[in-house]
C-alpha cells in the first residue's frame, strides 16, 4: 500500500537543502523520468515532479505550471522546474553530500536551476522575526489538508507542493517603526498575537486560510535561508490540491479587490513552481500514474 513521503508531515528540520532542477535544452523527458524512478525514498527527503516531466496533463489531474501573476505593485514570477527536492537533517555537510548523490543519480538530463541551503531560525521564526506557519493544521487535519485521498492508485498518498523563494529587504524592514512592521504582517512580532485592528492589506487578512470558501488549508514547511548579501524565505506549502494555495496567492496579489499583501513592504518573490510529490511504495516512489 502506498504511503505519503514521510518528511511532508514531519516537523521542520534544523537544516535543509532545496533543489529545483530543469531539463537540459533538448533533454529527453522520458529518460529523465526513468532516472527519477531510480531514487529511493527516505524519511528526511521529499521529491516532486513538475509539468515538464509529465507526459500529459491528464496523467496527474490538478498538476499544472505555476501561474505568473503581475499587477501594479506586485509580481509573483513563474520559474517552473521539472523536478523538486528537499533534503532535511541536522548536518549541513551531510546534506551537501546527499544532494551530490541525488544529482549524480539523476544524470545529465537535468540542470540545477535553484539550490538553497536553509535553516531553522529562532524556534520557527522567519528572518523578519515573525513566527512562520502559525495557522498550520495539526495531526489528522494536517494529513487531510496535505495528502491526496480517494483519487486512486498512484495518486492517493501523494501531495502537491507549491514552492517559492522570497528575497527580504531586512534593512528596509529595520527602518520601519514597530507599528508599521506589525501592520504589514497583522501580528505583534514580540508575542505573535493577531491584531484585531490590522489593515485590510495585512498578511493575516490576505492569507487567513479559514476566511476562504471552502477553507484554503495547507501545510507549510518553509525555511529561512541566506547570506549577508541575499536572504529570505524558501516558502513551501503542501496540499491535497494546488487550488487552495492559488486562491491565497491571487488574494495576496489583490486580484479580488485591488489590495495587495503588506508583505510587499519588505519582501518579493523571485521564483515559483508547482510539483506532485508521489506516494511511496516500499522504498521506491510510486510513479505508476506516469506509466
Amino acid at each position: 500500500m502506498s504511503q505519503p513521503q514521510a518528511a511532508i508531515l514531519a516537523p521542520v528540520f534544523p537544516h535543509g537543502r532545496f533543489l529545483v532542477l530543469g531539463l537540459q535544452p533538448g533533454g529527453d523527458a522520458k529518460r529523465a523520468l526513468d532516472r527519477v524512478r531510480e531514487l529511493r525514498a527516505t524519511d528526511h527527503s521529499v521529491v516532486g515532479v513538475g509539468a515538464p516531466l509529465v507526459p500529459s496533463s491528464e496523467a496527474i489531474p490538478g498538476l499544472r505550471p505555476f501561474p505568473a501573476i503581475a499587477r501594479t505593485g506586485v509580481a509573483y514570477p513563474s520559474t517552473q522546474g521539472a523536478f523538486f527536492a528537499f533534503l532535511g537533517g541536522t548536518d549541513p555537510g551531510e546534506l551537501l553530500h546527499e544532494a551530490r548523490t541525488l544529482i549524480a543519480t539523476l544524470g545529465d538530463s537535468f540542470r540545477i536551476d535553484e539550490e538553497v541551503q536553509a535553516f531553522q531560525h529562532a524556534s520557527g521564526r522567519d528572518l523578519s522575526g515573525y513566527e512562520d506557519g502559525t495557522e498550520n493544521p495539526k495531526g489528522e487535519a494536517a494529513a487531510r489538508a496535505a495528502i491526496v485521498a480517494g483519487r486512486g492508485d498512484g495518486l492517493d498518498g501523494g501531495s502537491f507542493v507549491a514552492a517559492q523563494r522570497w528575497v527580504h529587504n531586512l534593512d528596509g524592514l529595520d527602518r520601519l517603526s514597530e507599528a508599521q512592521r506589525d501592520q504589514a504582517v497583522g501580528r505583534r512580532r514580540d508575542t505573535n498575537e493577531e491584531m484585531a485592528d490590522a489593515p485590510a492589506s495585512a498578511h493575516v487578512k490576505r492569507a487567513a486560510q479559514e476566511s476562504y470558501d471552502p477553507p484554503a488549508f495547507m501545510v507549510r514547511r518553509s525555511m529561512p535561508y541566506g547570506t549577508v548579501r541575499e536572504h529570505g524565505l524558501f516558502f513551501v506549502a503542501y496540499g491535497c490540491t494546488l487550488d487552495a494555495f492559488e486562491r491565497v496567492l491571487r488574494r495576496m496579489a489583490g486580484m479580488e479587490d485591488g489590495i495587495h499583501d503588506g508583505l510587499s513592504t519588505f519582501t518579493r518573490a523571485v521564483s515559483g513552481g508547482y510539483y506532485f510529490c508521489p506516494p511511496v511504495r516500499g522504498e521506491r516512489l510510486d510513479l505508476s500514474v506516469l506509466g
